[in-house]
């Protein structure tokens, strides 16, 4: 056998315990070091043409910065950042901090998340440091019991100064409104918690409340829109999307009157199947389907009294659940047909919450309502960053004009 095909085994005494995780995170240190050299390279490539009197280059590389552990999902990842020197002589010196790996960063955004996900999952205090030590290794440092009281304490004061942002230079022209229920550990009652999220005039989708409320009554709903408008929110939405049971919509004509509404269609769809035998369920389904996927709103109108007159004289109740409120489930038809998607449910709520009461279903110790809006708050923060942005943006300015859409489409104006 050639020398070259034999394989030296490592020392049994060296081998690691977790070598997968080790393979992981060497992985993951090379690609955030090629990642920052390739920025380096950008860097001077950029300055490549300036040079000092003397012809020198004036940025050149300046070895490294000492090594630094940044924690991430697969636990602590040792890495060097490469200096530069700038030549030119001023105070104006070029610095290189790469984008991926700002100055003080110490720990990845996933772990930052990690945090109040463990909290709501019903970990207390005291077992993080083991907990941690299990996701991410027994060199998981800067995340003790002590670390984490800070943190709910902060998370706690960021929501209270959120709470009071100004909003006088936004203009928002759609509104989701929820009311979500969760029940924090130990606690007798389920937490109600209002939440409105809107789009403003760029498409993007923002959280705009997010509070306490005693239920869904009408006057908490009014206190969150108050003070929406108080806040600086002078201009009525154009929509508001919401499930059809809220105080919310009674609130919503006192303090927005102008706003238009639509009711959302995953929230009637099951309280219409709810009135209705499972053995049934799946086939009624398909048919409310056909209504809100029809493409005009005078197809949705057919397929809307087809489901009535087939399920009518059987199930009268749930018959009755939908026809309450057909105006509102088809307001969606007078708006472009890019944003349908986007209007016809309270999605981006109802998706983002799902999991904070996953999270909080089954639980032991205490969890405080306070600490529970905190944590469903860092949650929101966290899942807002993923939110996409509206569909067909270019038709949000002609929203703001009036232009008058009918199935979707843009009316022709009337010569004058």
């Amino acid at each position: 056998m050639l020398e070259t095909t034999i394989a030296t085994l490592p020392d049994p005494s060296g081998f690691s315990p977790d070598p997968l995780t080790d393979l992981i995170r060497g992985g993951a240190r090379r690609l955030i070091e090629q990642a920052v050299e390739a920025e380096l390279a950008a860097l001077l490539a950029a300055f490549t043409e300036d040079r000092l009197e003397d012809g020198r280059a004036r940025l050149v590389r300046h070895g490294y910065l000492p090594e630094r552990e940044i924690l991430t999902g697969v636990g602590p990842v040792t890495v060097k950042v490469p200096r530069v020197r700038d030549r030119k002589p001023g105070d104006d010196k070029i610095t290189f901090t790469p984008s991926i790996l700002p100055r003080y960063l110490r720990k990845a955004r996933s772990v930052e998340e990690l945090l109040p996900w463990l909290y709501l999952k019903g970990l207390s205090t005291g077992d993080f440091t083991e907990a941690l030590e299990a996701l991410l290794g027994a060199d998981a440092k800067g995340l003790s019991a002590k670390t984490v009281t800070r943190l709910k304490a902060d998370w706690w004061t960021e929501y209270q100064a959120w709470e009071k942002r100004d909003l006088g230079t936004r203009r928002f022209l759609y509104i989701w409104a929820d009311g979500v229920y969760f029940k924090p550990r130990m606690s007798e009652e389920k937490q109600c918690v209002l939440v409105i999220v809107g789009a403003d005039e760029y498409g993007r989708k923002e959280l705009l409340a997010m509070t306490d409320g005693f239920r869904e009554s009408t006057q908490s709903w009014r206190e969150v829109l108050l003070d929406l408008r108080r806040r600086g929110l002078k201009q009525d939405p154009k929509l508001a999307i919401g499930d059809s049971a809220l105080g919310f919509w009674t609130a919503l004509r006192e303090v927005f009157a102008t706003t238009q509404e639509q009711r959302c269609w995953v929230h009637k769809t099951m309280n219409v199947l709810n009135a209705m035998p499972k053995s049934v369920q799946a086939k009624a389904k398909a048919h409310l389907h056909d209504i809100w996927q029809a493409e005009t709103k005078a197809k949705a109108n057919v397929a809307f009294d087809f489901f009535v007159e087939t399920y009518g004289v059987k199930w009268d109740k749930a018959a009755a659940k939908l026809v309450k409120d057909r105006d509102a489930l088809l307001t969606f038809y007078d708006y472009p047909a890019e944003h349908w998607k986007h209007i016809r449910t309270s999605n981006p709520i109802e998706s983002t919450f799902a999991t904070v009461r996953h999270r909080t279903k089954r639980t032991k110790g205490c969890l405080s309502r306070k600490t529970g809006l905190a944590m469903a708050f860092k949650l929101m923060m966290s899942a807002q960053k993923k939110w996409r942005k509206l569909d067909g943006q270019n038709r949000l300015p002609e929203i703001i004009e009036g232009v008058e859409f009918r199935d979707g489409l843009r009316q022709r104006q009337a010569a004058a």
